[in-house]
Parts: structure tokens; C-alpha cells; sequence
């Protein structure tokens, strides 16, 4: 049974296991502080387009969330995200473990706006409520779409307004950056938000996060932080290596624009079958909605996710396609469809 759950079916891509076999016997200094983390970091650095922001390196989304809300926030501050984003829905109260509410809005595609960010803010307006301080928005979303440039100068400024921190998680945004109809970089990104991570989990790394920190005010301390919620890695330099294969050349991106072509493939095949789908993504995850009789039929070859029942015989599912997922898996899906 082939796979379409997720991005991180598959380990690592080739350069990646290479260099950590190549390097297995070198001795460096622990905790991140080693020659390979300084060298991604750099290369982050040049990416990106600043030399002003800090960088560190984690293991897992889920860890940099929760490490990077809890040192941000004050113990009444609250964050503000979507009611399908990830620290509400996939990282079993994570963040409310640390003592933060999350505030949550409905959406239909997943995307704040600064008009629900303002509801939020304009409610909570006394010290007997817990005080939104953080937005938390993700690029791409949980449900595959993307923020442009001007939405995200849009809610910049009503956090400017409001006096609120932007944060924006980048599991997936290797997908975001290289999809059809993005406009925005990675310096647009560091210029708009005080805080962002590039995901490497989910782009071709065993494992790997890099928190950027553009604003200083959050920079004091922030090693300790990590520290204190267990995630200083020893052998950080696992962590480094990784990021230096996928940054030292454009390898980063295209593993991304693989990972895209493929879901067009499966998005335009059910397109021309006559599917809809729950959203307009141009991403990695694709929201097909189909007939609960032919879900069955495909999910007796193929594992998937379902999303939302749309009504009692419809239902959308999620496919996801990675940096590592074969053309030839995807052809015999589509053909796989047609006969069914």
C-alpha cells in the first residue's frame, strides 16, 4: 500500500546521509556550538538576507513552538491562531502545557486576517481575560494555501497596531516558497514577522527545525529556553549537517518544487474527473472531495487522511505528496482512479 499520509514517510535525502556517514567519526564540540551549525547558520543567513537575526536549530516543529511561544510570552499572555492551526489541533495542548491560552478563530482556508485578529484583541480588553499578544499564522497553511505578500504586510501592520508579536510556523514553507502563485522570499518573510521557522522535517531532513529570530527583544536567553524544555540537542551537529546540504546550493527549493509538481499531477487528474476540492491549494497537500464509495475503493491501495466530512456521502481526504515521492507512484494512482 503506497502512501499519500504525509511528507516525512520517507528518511532523508541521499546528500544528507551521505554527509552524516562522511563526518560520523569527526569530534566536535556538543550542543550546537559546533564548525557544520555555524556553517548553516550562515547560509541561512545569506538566504534570508540578514545578518542581524538569530538562528537556532531544533528537532521538531511541535519543540520549536512550544519553546518559542513560552519564552516570547509573559504567564498571562495568549497566542491567536486559526482553528485548524497546528498548535490547536496537532500538538496535544502543547502550548496550553506551558500556561498559554490559545484563542482560537474560524476560517474557512486556514489564513488569519488582520480583521479577525482585531476581533480577538478588541474582546479581550480587560485584565480578567487572558491578553493577546501573539499572532500565529503558518505558510502554508494547514489546509495547503498560502499567504501573499500584501496579507502579510496586512496583519504586520495590524500587529504593529496592536502591539502584538508575529510568528509564523514554516513546517512546510519550502512548499509555500516554491509554489505557484507565491510572491513572497524568505527576506520578505524575515522583514514582516519577529519570528519564523524553516522546516527541514518535512523538505528532505531526517529531522531539523531553524528558528529565526528577527526581533531582538525576543533574542535575550533564548539557548536557555531551549535548555529548559529539553531541546538542546548533545550532538547538535547532526542538526547543523543537515541544514548545511540543504542550504548550500538551491537543493533546499527544489526538493520543495518536486514535492509540488506531484500534487499538481493528483490535483489536476481528479480536476478533469470532475472533483472539487475543499480548498484552492497549490502546495503539497491536496483536499480532494469525493464520494465515501470511492474512498473506500482507493483506500484498499493507497493510505490517506481524512479531513472533513463534507455530508452524509461526501467527504474530503488529504494527499500529500514529499520531496521523495516518485512520478511513477503518482501515474499509477491517477491510472489507478480511472478504473475505478
Amino acid at each position: 500500500m503506497y502512501s499519500f499520509k504525509n511528507d516525512y514517510s520517507e528518511g532523508a535525502h541521499s546528500r544528507i546521509l551521505n554527509s552524516l556517514v562522511e563526518t560520523n567519526f569527526e569530534q566536535t564540540d556538543g550542543y550546537s556550538t559546533d564548525h557544520h551549525t555555524d556553517n548553516a547558520i550562515d547560509l541561512l543567513k545569506k538566504k534570508i538576507d540578514r545578518e542581524d537575526v538569530d538562528i537556532h536549530l531544533l528537532v521538531g516543529g511541535t519543540q520549536v513552538n512550544l519553546t518559542a511561544i513560552s519564552a516570547f510570552l509573559r504567564p498571562h499572555q495568549a497566542s491567536i491562531g486559526a482553528d485548524t492551526s497546528h498548535i490547536n489541533c496537532h500538538e496535544t495542548g502543547a502550548i496550553e502545557a506551558t500556561g498559554h491560552k490559545v484563542i482560537t478563530m474560524k476560517t474557512d482556508d486556514g489564513k488569519l486576517t488582520p480583521d479577525l485578529i482585531q476581533r480577538v484583541v478588541d474582546v479581550h480588553d480587560n485584565e480578567h481575560m487572558v491578553q493577546p499578544k501573539l499572532v500565529y499564522i503558518s505558510d502554508s497553511t494547514e489546509l495547503g494555501t498560502l499567504y501573499t505578500k500584501s496579507e502579510l504586510e496586512e496583519i504586520h501592520n495590524c500587529c504593529k497596531k496592536n502591539n502584538l508579536l508575529l510568528y509564523l510556523d514554516g513546517a512546510r514553507i519550502g512548499s509555500a516558497l516554491a509554489a505557484e502563485g507565491n510572491d513572497l522570499t524568505l527576506s520578505d518573510i524575515a522583514r514582516l514577522v519577529d519570528a519564523f521557522y524553516i522546516g527541514g522535517t518535512k523538505n528532505g531532513a531526517l529531522f531539523g527545525e531553524a528558528l529565526v529570530i528577527c526581533n531582538n527583544i525576543l533574542k535575550e536567553d533564548f539557548r536557555y529556553f531551549i535548555k529548559q524544555k529539553g531541546g538542546l540537542l548533545a550532538k547538535g551537529r547532526l542538526l547543523g549537517i543537515q541544514f548545511e546540504e540543504l542550504f548550500k546550493d538551491d537543493l533546499y527549493f527544489e526538493l520543495a518544487r518536486h514535492a509540488n509538481r506531484m500534487a499538481i499531477l493528483l490535483k489536476n487528474a481528479l480536476k478533469e474527473k470532475g472533483y472539487e476540492f475543499l480548498t484552492d491549494s497549490y502546495t503539497n497537500q491536496q483536499f480532494p472531495i469525493l464520494p465515501n464509495d470511492l474512498i473506500k475503493k482507493i483506500s484498499e491501495k493507497y493510505s490517506f487522511n481524512v479531513e472533513r466530512i463534507i455530508d452524509q456521502n461526501n467527504t474530503a481526504i488529504r494527499l500529500v505528496t514529499s520531496w521523495a515521492t516518485k512520478k511513477e507512484n503518482v501515474i499509477e494512482f491517477i491510472e489507478y482512479l480511472k478504473c475505478i
